[in-house]
């Protein structure tokens, strides 16, 4: 039985952005379980018009998640859902890689570790692992950070092509506290020295008393694919200590980097 509404005097079928975002997650597990299905099947399965089912097939085909193999009708799975699912399961391989890493890094140093990814305009932690000293039990996973005030952040936009890194220094910068680098010029420079020396570091630049260090983590084909980094309080983790847990961290972050299959 159909779930869609029909408007008073007409006879097309409408249905709400939510029921159709349900309608093509209901074909994609259709083919997932057939193997292939044409739309009058599709259409029996969602309870809707052909015509409907042929809409939604088309939307899905022109962003390649199905295909069509033949020209009997039939649709399957496209490569576009092998896309999606390579980027899941390198977020989730690059967490189960990490993690033992990340434990031993913390115990090491006595600091918060985290491991976070370029998303856009930010930085996103995926992982964290807190130190024996952590003093707070701030969870910074799945959170946005500013690119430009955190030690990932720093590695993340150093690695960047020359156009995507100007795209994103083009727009004003953030002041967090009175130490964030906010003259793009400036800026610039420190990364420059960040790929020179293989990490970065905030100086109470996100928040006062936080400091941070961090390092990159290159995939198999030599890509920057993340940060791995160390915080903590800026009277335990001060400005002179930096250089020793950089080196602990620049360890962890080639030793992470060798399990993503990376060879120097």
């Amino acid at each position: 039985m159909s779930n869609s509404v029909r408007l008073p005097g007409t006879s097309r079928e409408t249905e709400s952005p939510v029921q159709s975002v349900d309608r093509a997650v209901t074909i994609l597990e259709l083919l997932a379980r057939r193997g292939e299905a044409g739309v009058t099947e599709i259409a029996a399965e969602l309870g809707v018009h052909k015509s409907t089912a042929f809409r939604l097939v088309a939307a899905l085909e022109m962003r390649g998640l199905v295909e069509q193999p033949g020209e009997r009708g039939k649709y399957r799975l496209g490569l576009g859902l092998v896309r999606l699912a390579g980027a899941a399961t390198a977020r989730l391989d690059l967490s189960q890689q990490s993690r033992p890493i990340c434990e031993r890094l913390a115990a090491e140093v006595a600091e918060t570790i985290n491991i976070a990814i370029l998303d856009d305009d930010a930085a996103v932690n995926i992982d964290q692992v807190l130190g024996p000293s952590a003093v707070t039990t701030h969870n910074w996973v799945g959170q946005r950070t500013a690119l430009h005030a955190t030690s990932s952040g720093k590695v993340l936009l150093a690695h960047l092509s020359e156009a995507a890194l100007e795209r994103r220094l083009a727009e004003p910068l953030t002041s967090y506290t009175a130490r964030t680098i906010t003259d793009p010029r400036k800026l610039r420079r420190q990364l420059e020295n960040v790929r020179t020396e293989g990490f970065a570091c905030t100086i109470e630049e996100l928040e006062t008393g936080l400091n941070a260090v961090a390092a990159p983590l290159f995939a198999y084909h030599g890509q920057v694919v993340a940060a791995v980094s160390a915080s903590g309080p800026s009277y335990r983790l001060s400005e002179p200590r930096i250089l020793e847990v950089a080196a602990a961290v620049q360890r962890a972050a080639q030793e992470i980097s060798a399990r993503l299959g990376y060879v120097r």
